[in-house]
């Protein structure tokens, strides 16, 4: 029998995607402020510090476990939605940028999973939302995500979003992967994840694929996503900088469409 809150779910779209869960009586799903997309009737909200499950343990453990999450970036209070009427209600979340939204059986799972640190989207009452440290220096100084990562521990199911589209892996033991730093989403406990230098002087300075692999070790699964947010942000800031204002790529057609529209020379 689990100890955290068991739901049903399910998830709309292919490239904005968002998840319904489906609530029974007393049952609660906790959600990353922001998450929010639409609830039925019988559906109360409420805002809480830290994520709600038992490791919190006390009012000390509730401050200290929201405390951590400044650590990932994430704001101090979670909100959490119980289903107080009779029969089954629903609610529902939307992952923040286009990509997919991955459900996570932790029950399956190790009862363990290792996230990139705006991941989490949304989880059944009881699941731990807590922080990862890695414990490698070259990890934690090269690895793409830093020291600090999110953790979710419990046996519930919890939902993490990511961009572009996601690709499932399964490593066996000593089995590895090398990959681009910010392309991995999540991982389970028993996968190592360690940083390998390139090296060559022509890769360092003219490959264009940074200086570092991420390299995840066997046995386990592991999440990947096509479109990390901050290379999509990246080359949004890098093609408006280097436009220098409204300017199109062909300088003939874009000169005349913004003539047309009004723009002048």
């Amino acid at each position: 029998m689990r100890s955290n809150h068991e739901i049903d779910y399910r998830i709309f779209g292919e490239e904005l995607q968002c998840v319904e869960i489906e609530l029974d009586p007393q049952e609660t799903v906790v959600a990353e402020s922001g998450a929010f997309m639409y609830m039925e009737d019988g559906i109360q909200m409420q805002t809480i510090f830290g994520d709600g499950s038992q490791n919190e343990g006390g009012l000390l453990g509730k401050f200290l476990s929201a405390g951590k999450r400044l650590l990932t970036g994430e704001s101090l209070f979670m909100t959490a939605f119980t289903h107080t009427g009779s029969g089954k209600s629903r609610v529902s979340f939307a992952s923040p940028y286009p990509g997919k939204i991955i459900p996570l059986d932790l029950s399956e799972l190790g009862g363990k999973i290792i996230c990139q640190k705006d991941a989490f989207l949304c989880a059944a009452k009881g699941v731990s939302v807590g922080i990862h440290f890695q414990k490698k220096l070259g990890t934690g100084l090269f690895g793409g995500e830093g020291f600090i990562m999110e953790k979710l521990e419990g046996d519930g199911m919890a939902f993490a979003h990511a961009g572009g589209h996601i690709i499932e892996k399964e490593l066996k033991i000593g089995e590895t992967l090398r990959i681009d730093t910010g392309c991995i989403v999540a991982y389970t406990k028993d996968v190592d994840f360690d940083i390998q230098f390139i090296g060559g002087i022509r890769n360092t300075f003219f490959g264009g694929e940074g200086v570092f692999f991420a390299v995840l070790k066997g046995p386990g699964k592991v999440w990947l996503q096509t479109l990390p947010i901050s290379r999509l942000a990246s080359r949004v800031l890098s093609y408006s900088s280097s436009m220098g204002g409204r300017k199109e790529e062909g300088s003939i057609l874009g000169g005349l469409g913004n003539l047309l529209d009004g723009d002048g020379m």
